[in-house]
């Protein structure tokens, strides 16, 4: 579980009972879905971004699934997505006594330290280093003892919550595109630098407000997500795992909340 993700921001019941919507996508000249299609708000939208991940990725409070995606519109997290690396098999780290009881150093999971690439072309316009990544937690023990601390995070501010992260100001309009929960030391460039799609940003980790390493993506629409609204966005150009060893191309598309992606190769 993640978070800016799944256990950065609990949601209410009424939250939780809000309709869970299925992923969307366009495959090849036709337009299908799982029917019913999600709600226009996360579904029409012209902000296409790469996916900042190579390798596989397990999709954790897509906004395929609900709106807003992680319970709440703080912070313009309304159509926030985390991506969790995994392996082959789709874990995120191996089984251990850890995983049942405790708390898990970050270096025992797929993803961390993986790369992490711009999802669009444009501007640095604020980056924040020099979080610790902390023990990541996947048992119940370890996940209710984090949740009693959440306050003080979300009290903290963005920082606090997204840890060390990036923000893009795409093109040169007016859509910002935050990373975050990258690892300590490796977040690349300054603000004002320019960067292509695909460029390095900096590496996964677990800073911020995150239970287990992984990169949450959000599009709004000021840098400062203080004040900022979010804004829907979908993904272009990546595989998604439909069974076994088999994938579906997905020209533009939103992936939901347990699919497993990867970016199409060049």
């Amino acid at each position: 579980m993640c978070a800016f993700s799944p256990t950065w921001w609990r949601a209410s019941p009424r939250a939780r009972a809000r309709r869970r919507w299925p992923s969307w996508r366009t495959r090849g000249p036709s337009l299908q879905s799982r029917a019913p299609d999600p709600p226009d708000s996360a579904r029409v939208s012209d902000v296409i971004l790469r996916l900042p991940l190579d390798g596989l990725s397990l999709v954790e409070n897509s906004p395929a699934r609900r709106v807003p995606s992680h319970g709440t519109d703080l912070f313009a997290t309304t159509f926030a997505i985390d991506l969790v690396p995994v392996d082959e098999r789709g874990r995120s780290a191996p089984p251990g006594w850890g995983a049942l009881v405790g708390a898990e150093p970050p270096e025992r999971f797929t993803g961390f330290g993986r790369p992490v690439l711009s999802p669009c072309a444009g501007t640095i316009v604020a980056v924040h280093d020099g979080e610790a990544d902390h023990r990541a937690r996947r048992s119940v023990p370890a996940l209710l003892a984090y949740a009693v601390t959440q306050r003080g995070r979300i009290r903290g501010g963005p920082s606090a919550i997204a840890g060390n992260h990036v923000v893009i100001r795409r093109g040169e309009g007016s859509v910002f595109v935050l990373l975050a929960h990258l690892r300590e030391g490796s977040v690349r460039g300054v603000a004002g630098d320019r960067i292509a799609t695909g460029g390095l940003v900096g590496e996964c980790g677990n800073s911020g407000n995150s239970t287990q390493p992984h990169v949450h993506v959000q599009a709004m629409t000021d840098a400062d997500a203080r004040v900022a609204r979010g804004i829907p966005f979908r993904f272009a150009g990546y595989r998604e795992r439909v069974g076994g060893d088999r994938f579906e191309t997905v020209e533009v598309g939103l992936p939901d909340s347990g699919s497993i992606v990867e970016p199409l190769r060049p």
